[in-house]
C-alpha cells in the first residue's frame, strides 16, 4: 500500500540564541524546539497530507510566535486542503491570523513568517510559498526548484540575499500576499525537500543533490544538516523530506 513518509529536523543553527522556525507534518508540529535527530513519520496516502515549514522573521519581535501560529492552522486545515483555491485561501487565512494576533498584542506588532510546503494526494503534489523558504522536486537527475522566492536580486558577487519582498505578517499594518500555489506529479519514489534558508543559504543546491542522491529518510536529513553546520550554521535549520514509498 503506498504510503507518505516525512523525515523533519529542526535545528537552532551556530549563530542564532533561539529557534524561530516551525514546521507541520499531517496533524503534529514543531514549534521554536530543537530536535535532537531526524524523525520519521509515516502516514497513508489519500486524505491530503500538509508538510510545511515557517521561518519567523529575524530582527522583527516574536517570529517564533508567528510560525508557530501558521504551522498549527495548517495542521488544522490540512484535511481540507484537496486543492489550489483551497491552499490559497488557507495562506490568506494563515496570514489574516498573524496580523490579528499582533493587534492584539503590542509585543507582537510586526511579527512575521515565511511559509512553505506541499499538500500531497495520490499522483500529485501541490506546493505553496510565501517568502523565501524553499520546496524542490530530488530526482536522481537534479534538484529542481518548485517554490518561487520572494526576495529581490543578490547583490554582485553573492550568491543569495536575506530580503524578503512578501511574507504572512510582518508588516505595522494587514498587507495583503499572493501565495505562489502550483500543483505537479509525485510518483512512488518520488521525493520533495522543504526547507528553510538555513539550509539553502550556506548550502548550495549542488551538494544538497550530491547528499540527495545518496541518502534518505533520516541519513539524509542528518547529512544536510551537519552540511550546514560545517558552512558556518548561521541560521536556523528546518527540513522535511517527504517521499512516496509503495
Amino acid at each position: 500500500m503506498p504510503y507518505i513518509a516525512v523525515t523533519a529536523l529542526s535545528d537552532v543553527g551556530l549563530i542564532r540564541e533561539h529557534n524561530e522556525d516551525s514546521l507541520v507534518a499531517g496533524p503534529w508540529t514543531l514549534c521554536g524546539t530543537v530536535t535532537e535527530n531526524p524523525q520519521t513519520l509515516l502516514f497513508p496516502l489519500g486524505t491530503p497530507l500538509v508538510a510545511a515549514v515557517a521561518d519567523g522573521l529575524g530582527g522583527q519581535p516574536a517570529g517564533e510566535v508567528a510560525s508557530a501560529l501558521v504551522v498549527r492552522q495548517l495542521a488544522a486545515l490540512g484535511p481540507a486542503l484537496d486543492d489550489q483555491d483551497a491552499v490559497n485561501e488557507a495562506l490568506n487565512m494563515c496570514n489574516h491570523m498573524v496580523y490579528s494576533a499582533a493587534d492584539d498584542n503590542p509585543d507582537l506588532l510586526t511579527m512575521g513568517t515565511t511559509i512553505a510546503g506541499v499538500v500531497v494526494l495520490p499522483g500529485s503534489v501541490t506546493v505553496f510559498n510565501v517568502g523565501d523558504s524553499r520546496v524542490y522536486a530530488a530526482a536522481e537527475d537534479g534538484l529542481r526548484q518548485l517554490s518561487v522566492d520572494d526576495s529581490p536580486p543578490a547583490a554582485p558577487g553573492r550568491r543569495v540575499t536575506t530580503a524578503v519582498t512578501q511574507t504572512l505578517g510582518g508588516g505595522p499594518s494587514y498587507t495583503p500576499v499572493t501565495p505562489h500555489v502550483t500543483t505537479t506529479s509525485l510518483s512512488p519514489g518520488g521525493r520533495c525537500l522543504v526547507c528553510t534558508d538555513g539550509l539553502t543559504d550556506p548550502v548550495p543546491d549542488e551538494e544538497l543533490h550530491a547528499l540527495l542522491r545518496v541518502h534518505d529518510d533520516g541519513r539524509a536529513a542528518y547529512e544536510l544538516w551537519k552540511a550546514a553546520i560545517e558552512a558556518g550554521g548561521p541560521d536556523n535549520i528546518t527540513l522535511a523530506l517527504v517521499r512516496i514509498g509503495e
